[in-house]
């Protein structure tokens, strides 16, 4: 028997299995795909994600890969700066913010899982398809081996559903939800080396009433050689006829057209980028309309539970939507805590979990979508006050159940 098997191995997924056997704990890893590949974009890690990492042995990792932005700077869509902040270290924090490729964030964990916990830790080509009858005090799942097409049965002590967005275990714990849920923004993402923006270490962003525009870098090694690895995204408002008609289903990885997103940012200048050029010089678009899901008052039942996305999808929007990796770096840390200090109770355990991070993560992803920096809104001009409303790294890390702050 298994003792937790994680369905899912994205960024919530491994730093689950690296809590777990820090912890103690077994644990195997599934996932669809036949091969882990570095796909996506940029990801940002919010400074108290950056220490829960550092705790598990990665911050010499991270700080070989990632850029540590210093400051997010405000223009609107002509170029004037109109505000910006501190980040991270320059935040007071004691920890570095850090933005890098989610591809070499994911590779890097799973490097780390299968150094520690074994090749035979992470089972690609594998999909959870459906619980089946209890056993003692775990239960019995189906799993499907997705080359072969065979389904077969695992015990386990509990699982964690890590799957996503569109999460297989979620489904089965909560039948009839539905598709998430548009926010009537659609969104374009890419990455592209470029020459640096504003020092090479800053995040900027332009607005206007119906559309805005993100930019970081995200690779040390680009910065060592001059250069800038920028992770670039494109939000637009539309009406919401527009979704059935244009938008499509919610999907991070489906490519989106250049003759979409470039007139809605024709003209947009700031700090000497030019928006159009960064846009049409990108050799790959993705594009999604942002989507979350209404939070749920219990993630879980019995041996059984939710972390990440599958868990409290939020609109990836800055600032307060990039918190959906390191809120999963937290639900990961929180789940490996719980476990080990209920012993040999899985369910209280899960459910210990739940009460620590259920309330906090399902905050977010409201606060995500009614913030004052949500899209439409005006950008706020400088307060001259450290810590002014609006930053990602102020007030949403809520206490681990250890204590720690």
């Amino acid at each position: 028997m298994i003792d937790v098997l994680v369905a899912g191995a994205g960024i919530g997924g491994l730093t689950a299995a690296l809590s777990l056997h820090a912890a103690g704990i077994g644990v195997r890893v599934v996932d669809p795909v036949d091969e882990l590949r570095p796909v996506g974009v940029g990801v940002d890690l919010l400074p108290y994600a950056v220490g829960e990492l550092t705790q598990l042995g990665l911050g010499g990792g991270l700080a070989a890969t990632a850029v540590a932005p210093e400051a997010a700077v405000h223009f609107d869509r002509h170029g004037e700066r109109v505000g910006g902040e501190p980040c991270g270290l320059a935040l007071g924090h004691p920890w570095p913010r850090y933005s890098l490729h989610r591809g070499a964030l994911q590779l890097m964990l799973l490097d780390a899982v299968r150094d520690r916990l074994g090749d035979h830790a992470v089972r690609t080509g594998t999909a959870f398809v459906r619980l089946a009858e209890r056993e003692g005090a775990g239960l019995r799942v189906i799993l499907r081996d997705m080359e072969r097409g065979r389904e077969y049965g695992v015990g386990v002590r509990a699982l964690v559903g890590a799957d996503g967005l569109h999460s297989a275990v979620r489904a089965t714990l909560h039948p009839g939800e539905g598709p998430p849920l548009w926010s009537g923004v659609r969104m374009w993402r890419g990455i592209t080396e470029w020459l640096p923006v504003l020092g090479g270490q800053t995040i900027a962003m332009a607005a206007d009433d119906t559309a805005k525009f993100v930019v970081h870098p995200v690779s040390r090694q680009a910065r060592e050689r001059g250069r800038a690895l920028l992770s670039w995204v494109a939000e637009v408002r539309f009406p919401p006829a527009h979704h059935q008609a244009v938008a499509g289903p919610a999907d991070w990885n489906r490519s989106g057209r250049l003759s979409d997103v470039l007139p809605h940012f024709a003209g947009w200048r700031m700090a000497g980028l030019d928006v159009p050029a960064l846009i049409a010089g990108t050799r790959q678009i993705l594009e999604c309309p942002m989507v979350d899901r209404d939070p749920l008052a219990r993630w879980g039942r019995g041996p059984v539970t939710l972390l990440g996305d599958a868990a409290h999808p939020m609109c990836p929007s800055y600032p307060v939507g990039s918190e959906s990796g390191s809120q999963a770096v937290l639900d990961a840390r929180a789940l490996a805590q719980c476990l080990a200090y209920a012993g040999a109770d899985r369910e209280a355990g899960l459910r210990h979990y739940e009460d620590v991070r259920g309330e906090a993560a399902n905050a977010v992803v409201l606060a995500a979508r009614s913030g004052p920096w949500a899209l439409g809104r005006s950008l706020p001009r400088p307060s001259g006050r450290r810590g002014a409303p609006g930053s990602a790294e102020r007030g949403l890390r809520p206490p681990m159940p250890d204590g720690r702050p």
